[in-house]
């Protein structure tokens, strides 16, 4: 369990950008995987189970970004128009 909190932390420390990267990276690697299981090339199966994880993460620590920079928009407009009337 420990190491899946480091690589959270890791994931976290990520720009956005660097985020969207890092999942097209996975996603590419998660095709190349399935085509390979397709082929009967595939050796390892446990990495499979892995990058679909290491997406999962991915996707939830950018929606949580996302929902901080839209969260934080709007709480700092409602406080300035709230001043302003």
């Amino acid at each position: 369990m420990a190491k899946d909190a480091s690589k959270a932390v890791d994931i976290r420390a990520k720009t956005p950008d660097e985020l969207g990267q890092m999942l097209l990276d996975l996603r590419k690697e998660q095709f190349n995987m399935r085509f390979q299981r397709a082929t009967g090339q595939q050796e390892g199966t446990a990495r499979i189970r892995v990058v679909r994880r290491e997406i999962a993460r991915v996707k939830t620590i950018l929606g949580e970004k996302q929902r901080a920079t839209a969260g934080s928009g709007t709480a700092s407009d409602a406080a300035s128009s709230a001043r302003a009337s």
